[in-house]
């Protein structure tokens, strides 16, 4: 378990009464930036500190890992406006009954502060860029002892927190079943190519067999029995516009295990192989799954086509921040 803090200003009313948060995937610049790349790292069952108009208001217990979600509606020109799509985390926010203001104790706080990535001036006042970032366990324990109880049983929560409260990524899911109900009503389309396009989504149909044309067996577990393997996209369906859906090259055989990591963003690939884990993946279960996370193994090289669909899923899809690395 990890503590965050998250600067709402803008944003507290959408986002607790929402129970999540969201950030674009990089600053208005194109640039990457680390308070919004933090996003990838948070894990169910951290707890997540939500500032606002100078008080701590709200603590969070995080119910999923981050994922792609389009920007919510309920934004309008609020905060961050200008990407569509960023990263999404469900949490299920409490707002306290006795907030507190950080100002007022910053001779308990101050020496506690990070050097890099603080979510506070010395002074106590926020920081107008910070939008999420991590606290070392001594600032965030002085936190709850300054809140009492009502953080202490937060924390004791988000410490037993079990498989039953991870969300199963919900915007993801709504935004998927709409793009598919977007294209069955798309008639500019021939019938046989919106049935292609919507079976692709699920790694099967045309895409699969263009798959199959440079990928021969799972890249992990060496299955090479049709039957048993998927075709996952490396840029997601959801992302891909109608040619990349369907593009042979975006795409690697994997068993539904194997599928489920890489769809979700807790392994990936380097050009030459290597494969990369996430550090919110659970070791444990990675183990059971054959992967040992301490002795990355290489998958072999790609095809230069390959690259850019394994860069965009390095870049928007696997969750590690490189700015915790």
């Amino acid at each position: 378990m990890r503590y965050w803090w998250v600067n709402q200003n803008q944003t507290y009313r959408q986002e607790v009464g929402g129970n999540y948060l969201w950030s674009p995937k990089r600053r208005k610049d194109g640039g990457r930036n680390a308070f919004y790349d933090f996003m990838r790292e948070v894990a169910p069952g951290d707890i997540v500190f939500s500032f606002a108009g100078t008080l701590i208001k709200a603590i969070g217990i995080a119910s999923s890992h981050a994922y792609e979600c389009p920007k919510p509606e309920e934004f309008g020109q609020t905060g961050a406006y200008w990407e569509h799509i960023g990263w999404r985390v469900d949490v299920r926010f409490v707002e306290l009954k006795g907030p507190i203001r950080p100002k007022d104790h910053m001779g308990v706080l101050a020496p506690l502060l990070p050097a890099r990535y603080s979510p506070l001036r010395q002074e106590g006042e926020g920081l107008q860029g910070v939008y999420l970032t991590l606290l070392p366990g001594a600032l965030a324990g002085a936190i709850v002892d300054l809140i009492g109880r009502e953080a202490r049983d937060l924390v004791r929560e988000g410490r037993s927190a079990d498989s039953e409260r991870i969300a199963p990524a919900l915007g993801l899911v709504q935004w998927e079943e709409m793009e598919i109900a977007r294209l069955n009503d798309d008639r500019s389309l021939p019938e046989t190519d919106r049935e292609a396009v919507v079976l692709a989504r699920r790694g099967q149909g045309l895409f699969k067999q263009n798959v199959m044309r440079i990928e021969n067996a799972c890249r992990l577990t060496r299955v090479d029995r049709v039957e048993h393997l998927r075709a996952s996209h490396c840029k997601p369906w959801r992302d891909s516009n109608n040619q990349e859906r369907l593009d042979g090259n975006n795409g690697l055989l994997l068993t539904p295990n194997a599928d489920h990591l890489f769809d979700r963003g807790f392994i990936s690939f380097e050009d030459n192989g290597k494969l990369l884990v996430s550090p919110v993946a659970d070791a444990e279960s990675l183990e059971r799954m054959g992967i040992d996370p301490r002795q990355p193994r290489n998958v072999g090289g790609f095809e230069e086509k390959q690259l850019p669909y394994l860069d965009y899923h390095r870049e928007n899809v696997l969750l590690r921040s490189k700015f915790l690395a």
